[in-house]
């Protein structure tokens, strides 16, 4: 069992499926900087200088400056900016994945198409003996 747990491993689909996590999971964090550090504030700019990491509802009524004093007061907190900044990290990750396998796709060589089917052996045979039948 070991030796074929061992021979699993080792084949190119595991290491390569293996190397795509770990780089899926690099992407992801260069491009959740992207969207935190770079986007968000350019939109948050032209959006009247709104920071949308501060968009919360504080759920015991009260009001405050950022997120971090309503969660520093203790109660409950819809921090519904953060989720807009999770959409915009998704819509960016499913945009460059994208890119990413429409360049695969276009790398791999086109699918042969098959021969044009014509009439097969026997059609040809049959209509050769009714040739010289007559």
């Amino acid at each position: 069992m070991l030796k074929e747990f061992k021979n699993f491993i080792m084949t190119g689909n595991v290491i390569d499926f293996a190397v795509a996590v770990i780089m899926a999971g690099a992407l992801g964090a260069v491009i959740n900087g992207f969207v935190s550090n770079i986007a968000m504030p350019f939109v948050g700019y032209f959006a009247g200088g709104m920071n949308f990491e501060d968009l919360h509802i504080a759920m015991d009524g009260k009001e405050y400056a950022t997120l971090a004093a309503a969660k520093e007061a203790g109660g409950a907190v819809i921090a519904y900016g953060a989720w807009i900044n999770t959409i915009v990290n998704l819509l960016i990750v499913g945009f460059v994945m994208f890119l990413i396998v429409k360049a695969y796709n276009k790398t791999k060589a086109p699918a042969e198409e098959p021969a044009p089917s014509g009439p097969s052996e026997i059609d040809l045979l049959t209509e050769i003996r009714d040739s010289l039948k007559k």
